[in-house]
């Protein structure tokens, strides 16, 4: 993904992976400045109807943040060309005065 990854991030806890593995394996979602989410972890990416897309284990994947890509979920770059914008910032817990 050539896009830098300047953009707040958020890690989260899921399932173990590996049957009898007791630690959790973390996911990483960032939500890139201009660009795409970046997913990093072990995921399972569900359709509507519960269908599973094939994603590489481990690999990290890039989805769809404009709503232009030909590849959706998945980002292709569409962003770039269309002049997508969107640089949001994470709010501190308890802190309403920065959501304005």
């Amino acid at each position: 993904m050539p896009d830098s990854i300047d953009a707040a991030t958020r890690t989260a806890s899921t399932q173990p992976a590996t049957a009898g593995s007791s630690a959790p394996e973390d996911v990483t979602i960032t939500v890139r400045d201009n660009a795409s989410y970046r997913v990093a972890g072990p995921i399972t990416l569900l359709d509507g109807a519960g269908n599973a897309f094939a994603v590489e284990s481990g690999k990290t994947v890039a989805l769809c943040r404009c709503g232009g890509s030909a590849t959706k979920p998945f980002c292709d770059g569409t962003h770039r060309s269309i002049g997508f914008e969107s640089a949001v910032r994470a709010t501190p817990a308890g802190d309403e005065s920065a959501a304005g």
